[in-house]
Formats: C-alpha cells, structure tokens, sequence
C-alpha cells in the first residue's frame, strides 16, 4: 500500500471496531451529545471554512446544484445537531436479542444484533452527509473512513475533527473515525477487503458502478434518483398540484426530488393548466410529452432520455399514460428504484400501485420528499440504498447492523445427534 498513513488508518479503524461494539449505550449516547456540544462551540468556525469552500467552487464554475448541496450554513448546523438528539433518544440497537431457539434441554441458540464493524463512505458534496454518517456509525458500534467531495475539503475536515474531539471526550477508541482527503486513498480504500467490511457510495450510477466493479468489498449503492409522482384518475386536482409541486420544489438538489410527473389522460385537462402554472410560478423548466404540449404547445418538448434523467435543478418532464397500468410500467422502465408517489382516492389503485412500483419507497398522496432517514425517525441515514440485499430504502442504524448466532451448552456433541443418541427439540423460546 502507497500511502502509509491510509494503511495506518484502516489498521486503527479495525482494531477500533472492536472496542466499539462492545460499548455501553449510554457512553455512546454522552459522545453523541459532547458531539453536539463540540459543534457548538466550533460554529463560527465551521462557517468560516464553508465559505472557503463556497468561494473555490464558485470560482471554479462549479454546477449549480452542487454549490447548492455544499452550503453548510446555521440552519444545516441545526439540523445535523437535532438529527443527533434523535440518536440519542433511539434505543439502544446493538446486542438486541432476536431470535432464541432451544435445539435441545441445555443447547440454546441466539440471534444478537450486531455492528457490521468498518464502513467505507464515499460520498457527495453534501458537508452534512459526513455528520449524519459518523454519528449514525457511532450509535450503530461502527468505525467509518469517510470520503467526502474534494470541493467541501475545508468544512469536511473541521467537521471530522469536531466529532473526533467530542467522541474523545467520551473515551471512545481512537481511530474509529477517519477523514480521506485524496482521491488516491480513494483507490486505496477499494483494495482494502482485509479492513473495510461495507462500502457505502452515494453519487452517480456512472460513480456507484465504478466502486462496484474496482472492489471486491460489498458495496450498498445509492445511486440516481429518478421519482415519479403519478397523478391517478381518482385524484383530488388540489391534492395533486399541491404534493407533485413540493415533491420538485422544496429542495431540487437531492436525489428524492420528483423529476418526472405522470398523468392520467383523463386528468390531463382538468391538472396540467393549473400544475404547469403552479411550477413555472416556483421557476421550474418544464417539458412535456406530445400528449400534454397538444394543450400547451408552449412546453419544451420531452425527449426519450428525459424520462430517465436525473435534473437535481429546476427542470421537470410531464407525461401523459394511459391508465394506472402504463404508469407501474413507465416507472419501472425509467426509474432508479428510488422513491414513487400516486395521487389517488381510490384505495384499490393505491394498492396496485405500492404492490406492484418495483422501488425502495412507495408512497400514497405525499411527497417524495419525504423519502429521509431524519423525516422516517432513523435520526439521520448513511444514504437511500435501492438495492434490495441487506438494507432498502433509507439506511438509519439497523442498516448498519448485522448479527452473531451465540449457541450455549453444557458439553453437547454432535455425534450424540447423528446416532440418534439424542434428538432436535427445536423449540421456540419466547424473547419478548
């Protein structure tokens, strides 16, 4: 390995791994809050550094939704530190008893939660992403190297810092957090399949694939976020203008923003005036199918590759389908497995539709902007996994958990068993 530092840090975080697991809940709880106390007292700094790298990337000519993501302001600061009180208050999850099994008098089998042990986090330009993960890993028994973006280099690096000093605090084990700065070390941590258990990728397909196919580390990917918000037949017209406007608006730069707007022919009259109104009143680019520009010529026309395209900017394709059936089949087609919403009142068409949308997230008559580990109670979330192995949706602490068989006899062996000396009890114990 090139980078002697990288090697020490993946060798710091293993051994650190260790010690984490077997924490006492309540230590980790007054680390998280030290970490709140830390960041505290370090704002004015924390500003200070995200500014300088606000400044750098605009002069780079960085995109807009980027820079957008970057900002680590006092309302972002106030919103990791309210996502960490939520760790705090959440149970305990490491050492949970799941399963217990008696295979015979005196041979008894559990199933105990427990932390994965090193996580690989590579991520985007989103300086909130980094506290969000390295206090979830905390709470879960984890150790995390983290990768950030190269442009959010100053805030990444006081934020590590500061979670490092308040976890210190606490007598956590150093090295259990450890901040990559390099794209070198990048490539170095994919070789790590020794010390790395999980790597977590969020950011392009393009960028998930590439992690995927240099490592032989398991990888969790979160990728694009192509949602839907399908407006059905039955729909309330307010119910719909209302949600399918806040799912693209209220933040455009985050990959549960909806980029594609289905509509049942049949509402086509009575919504598109009004919804495309609404949307261009909020600044959004809108683009349409054939279908919809017949009654608003005006619209920018919708190509093949909008429908699978990921704007994260104020841009938005309209289509018009046929029927509930067309819509489960554009979705399926186009999207990334992300997040789906239908407007309906019917309750049958509602059902068909979270039955059959093949995604992480399906919801009825809401937001897709609700697709959040912080709005689903998980306190924060490592990212939204659309991969169907190990965890699914947004990844709070139990998608950073595994668990251990524990299996307590007096002298069984298995001879006895295959004899038939002694049989299977097999006999469920009650865990609650």
């Amino acid at each position: 390995m090139n980078n002697p530092n990288m090697y020490e840090a993946a060798r710091q975080a293993r051994a650190a791994a260790v010690e984490m697991a077997v924490l006492e809940g309540e230590q980790k709880n007054r680390a998280l809050q030290s970490i709140i106390t830390v960041l505290r007292e370090n704002e004015s700094a924390i500003f200070d550094a995200n500014r300088k790298d606000l400044l750098r990337a605009e002069e780079s000519g960085i995109d807009a939704p980027i820079l957008k993501r970057l900002v680590f302001d006092r309302k972002k600061l106030d919103g990791v530190i309210e996502g960490i009180q939520v760790l705090v208050n959440l149970d305990e999850p490491v050492g949970k008893l799941q399963l217990a099994t008696e295979l015979d008098e005196g041979l008894e089998l559990y199933r105990i939660s427990c932390p994965i042990g090193v996580i690989g986090m590579i991520f985007e330009s989103r300086p909130d992403a980094l506290v969000q993960i390295s206090t979830l890993c905390l709470k879960s028994g984890n150790s995390v190297l983290l990768k950030g973006g190269r442009e959010a280099l100053e805030t990444n690096r006081i934020l590590a810092s500061c979670i490092a000093d308040g976890a210190s605090r606490e007598k956590l084990p150093p090295g259990w957090i450890y901040n990559l700065e390099s794209r070198e070390e990048v490539n170095q941590m994919l070789s790590m399949d020794r010390e790395i258990d999980l790597l977590v990728p969020r950011g392009s397909n393009e960028f998930v694939r590439y992690i995927m196919d240099n490592s032989r580390i398991p990888v969790m990917g979160h990728a694009d976020g192509i949602c839907h918000t399908y407006i059905h037949a039955s729909a309330d017209p307010g119910t719909a203008v209302r949600v399918a406007v806040d799912g693209k608006t209220q933040y455009v730069a985050v990959c549960n923003a909806t980029e594609t707007i289905l509509i049942d022919r049949s509402m086509v009259k009575i919504i598109l005036p009004v919804l495309v109104s609404a949307l261009q009143e909020a600044g959004v680019r809108v683009k349409a199918c054939p279908v919809c520009r017949e009654l608003i010529p005006e619209l920018e026309e919708a190509g093949e590759e909008d429908w699978s395209t990921e704007y994260l900017d104020l841009v938005i394709s309209i289509k018009a389908v046929k029927n509930l059936e067309e819509a489960v089949e554009h979705i399926n087609r186009y999207g990334s497995g992300h997040t789906d919403a239908i407007i309906a009142t019917d309750e049958d068409a509602s059902k068909y539709f979270t039955n059959r949308v093949d995604s992480a997230n399906v919801f009825v008559n809401c937001s897709t902007r609700f697709s959040d580990g912080f709005r689903y109670g998980f306190g924060a979330e490592v990212g939204i996994s659309t991969g169907k192995l190990h965890a699914r949706g947004p990844v709070g602490l139990e998608g950073l958990l595994t668990y251990k068989y524990k299996l307590i006899g007096n002298g069984q062996i298995v001879a006895d068993y295959t004899s038939g000396k002694k049989r299977f009890t097999h006999r469920r114990l009650d865990i609650s």
